[in-house]
């Protein structure tokens, strides 16, 4: 029974690392695209990348990265409705 324990908390914590480097990757691209002037792609990238730090924090239950995530997300889609 415990090593089935111990399966589960690998494979959710092979997917908290997955969710992770992805978003920061795609988060890094978000801020390549910035630099190179990249509109609407940055901020496309910049949303997957928010959304997936967001999922980290829920699976962290990190309310503190949850809610910085979730402002900036709100930000954004403002600022994308309003341009």
């Amino acid at each position: 029974m415990p090593s089935d324990i111990i399966a589960r908390e690998t494979s959710r914590e092979r997917l908290i690392l997955a969710v992770k480097w992805g978003a920061s990757a795609v988060q890094i691209m978000g801020y390549t695209a910035t630099g190179f002037g990249w509109t609407p792609w940055n901020l496309y990238l910049f949303i997957v990348g928010v959304v997936g730090w967001f999922a980290v924090g829920a699976l962290w239950n990190d309310k503190a990265l949850m809610l910085v995530h979730l402002v900036a997300l709100g930000a954004m889609i403002a600022g994308m409705t309003n341009s």
